[in-house]
């Protein structure tokens, strides 16, 4: 099997859910196999997401950061999935990966922090061993029987999926930093895949899967931790002279710029 990558399409619509596959991979006609075409009715993708507004501002192609989390959605956006939720679930988390590796990549090219540079070199090296074991269940799951309703926006797994993407969607201006933008985008990065790993853990049947969904769980939960951590130690440091927004909700989000909190999604407020 090529490498594929997937996810859930129109998740804003709520009408179909995008799968991820890798532009190498072959289109079949079968119900159960990944595509790499969207229908024409869903030709949009996620409707009504715009990926380009997302970490809006000059800032945004300074660190590649974004350019990597776009590149990763648009991947995602023209996919449809098979209906099996072990198979997509792997593909899903495959595509997800592959966004956080390239990231990472970035991180260890242009970053100086030294805190941030081990964890990009552990993040990256688990995702990709990750991605081989998901590849390979993904294999061995081709064909499987449908298991929920893509196209059904009160399915609980499709509308989990849904859920899972709404923190990437809401996240504020990078600034320009590299070290800072990565430690921001891999906040809601970490989190979405912690709510897709749940999600497989309440509906999917794969007992290897679910296995590694806790290992996700457990390992993403705690790198987010770290990341706050490490945003609230050093985020005023290396920001210079640019104006300080915070979250009026007070969980310790903060920016350069206008936008939202990069944890709950609140519009951050200017601190004086």
């Amino acid at each position: 099997m090529q490498k594929s990558v997937f996810f859930f399409a129109s998740l804003c619509i709520g009408t179909s859910l995008l799968s991820s596959c890798d532009g190498n991979k072959a289109t079949t006609e079968t119900t159960t196999t990944v595509v790499t075409t969207a229908p024409a009715d869903s030709a949009a993708g996620m409707a009504g997401m715009d990926h380009s507004g997302m970490g809006s501002g000059a800032a945004a192609s300074g660190s590649g950061m974004m350019t990597a989390m776009n590149t990763m959605m648009k991947n995602m956006e023209a996919l449809r999935p098979a209906g099996n939720a072990d198979h997509d679930f792997a593909h899903m988390m495959m595509a997800h990966h592959r966004g956080a590796v390239e990231m990472s990549a970035l991180e260890l090219k242009e970053g100086k922090d030294a805190t941030l540079r081990a964890m990009a070199g552990k993040i990256s090296a688990d995702q990709k061993k990750e991605i081989q074991d998901l590849e390979a269940i993904a294999t061995r799951l081709d064909g499987a029987p449908t298991t929920y309703k893509p196209a059904d926006p009160a399915d609980p797994f499709t509308s989990k999926m849904k859920v899972s993407m709404a923190g990437m969607m809401s996240m504020g201006q990078l600034s320009g930093n590299v070290d800072l933008d990565y430690a921001m985008l891999m906040v809601p990065h970490h989190q979405s895949a912690v709510d897709m790993a749940k999600a497989e853990l309440a509906h999917g049947r794969d007992t290897r899967l679910k296995e590694m969904a806790q290992q996700m769980i457990t390992a993403q939960e705690k790198e987010i931790r770290q990341f706050r951590d490490w945003q609230v130690k050093n985020g005023g440091k290396m920001s210079g002279s640019a104006a300080t927004y915070e979250c009026p909700m007070g969980d310790g989000g903060k920016g350069n710029g206008p936008g939202k909190c990069p944890k709950c999604g609140m519009d951050l407020e200017k601190k004086a």
